[in-house]
């Protein structure tokens, strides 16, 4: 699953503005198949956004690297 990083919050917005435009132009052109295409992408805009928002508040964790144990030798 692909992650939106959070640098790219405002360019959601701005996709979200023209999404909002061509909903306001198909809306007046009476194009019912587009304003259904929209409004479904605009739906997952508002998800990845809103899961990116939530992704930007939770503090990162350091998992560290793992160390490599060498066997013993058995002599």
């Amino acid at each position: 699953m692909l992650h939106v990083n959070s640098k790219m919050l405002p360019r959601l917005a701005e996709l979200e503005a023209d999404l909002l435009d061509r909903r306001d132009r198909a809306h007046a052109e009476g194009w019912i198949g587009e304003i259904e295409g929209i409004d479904l992408t605009l739906t997952f805009l508002r998800a990845k956004r809103d899961e990116a928002q939530r992704r930007a508040q939770r503090p990162a964790v350091h998992l560290g690297i793992p160390a490599r144990h060498r066997p013993k030798d058995s002599k």
